[in-house]
């Protein structure tokens, strides 16, 4: 009797201190928040420290000509197929260009950025998507490979997931040259992605100090480490008037629960936000 006396004490000194840690990790998610669309409510986000609309151009030359609204005939917001409620459809390819506008909902800084950018998919990337890149979330003022963050699927059999974070193209490329190598340094990339139909995949992109010279990012999937691209030393020039938060170029499948926060997430507030059924918005109310 005294050693299980003994144990359950300890069990209680043990599992106690558990909740606040998860408490303290919700609030340094809400604390934090920049920008959150659920898509339960309709497409504009449901909480923005800038614009909450969502826009639609014909394509990219004409982002500057962008209307609000989801206007885009490849996209539908689908009912009840969400990680809980509704949940962004993308049916097809095309020219169209669906995005959310990055100037204060992404918290750039030109002297030291640091943020976190987490969303769900859910797709079977052999089955579903065409042949070419797939970028379910590109961030940049100009073109993917100047001052941009985004996560893609490559166009290889099999497809591979990848993370790339790319500063000014005149810092890191100037001759804007096809060098693999190059390229490879800016990247995250993970083989046989656990992306599948019927089951939701949660993807964060973590990143801190961009524009110091000593920056970092990191990929997780599922709460799940899959890399570091460290150090960041390009520079990241934005006119963030310009800058966007593009979804689904090229992508055909489910985007859900898309936050952006203002800084860099630790592994407790990751596996929080990875862990909540019922969607961020629990810990907002």
């Amino acid at each position: 009797m005294r050693k299980l006396n003994t144990f359950i004490n300890l069990f209680c000194f043990i599992a106690v201190p558990l909740a606040p840690m998860v408490s303290m990790a919700q609030d340094h998610l809400s604390d934090h928040l920049l920008f959150y669309a659920s898509f339960d409510n309709g497409t504009d986000a449901d909480y923005a420290v800038g614009d909450k609309a969502i826009y639609t151009a014909n394509n990219r030359k004409e982002i500057s000509k962008a209307r609000p609204g989801l206007l885009n005939p490849n996209i539908a917001l689908a009912k009840n197929v969400g990680v809980t409620g509704h949940a962004l459809q993308f049916k097809n390819k095309g020219e169209h260009i669906t995005f959310y506008r990055a100037l204060r909902n992404m918290g750039y800084s030109s002297k030291n950025w640091s943020g976190a950018v987490s969303f769900w998919l859910q797709l079977d990337p052999a089955q579903d998507l065409k042949p070419g890149y797939s970028d379910p979330i590109q961030i940049t003022d100009v073109n993917y490979n100047d001052a941009a963050l985004w996560v893609d699927f490559t166009r290889d059999d099999p497809r591979d997931f990848r993370l790339g974070i790319m500063g000014d193209l005149l810092a890191w490329n100037p001759d804007n040259s096809q060098d693999e190598e190059l390229t490879e340094q800016r990247l995250v990339r993970v083989s046989s992605p656990p992306f599948k139909r019927g089951k939701w995949t949660h993807v964060l992109m973590n990143f801190s100090g961009l524009n110091t010279g000593k920056g970092f990012a990191e990929l997780y999937i599922d709460g799940n480490f899959r890399g570091r691209i460290d150090p960041i030393v390009d520079p990241f020039t934005w006119e963030e008037e310009n800058a966007s938060i593009l979804l689904g170029l090229n992508y055909i499948g489910l985007l859900d629960e898309l936050a952006i926060f203002e800084k860099r997430l630790e592994k407790d507030a990751i596996d929080t936000l990875s862990d909540l059924e019922q969607g961020l918005k629990t810990i907002l109310d």
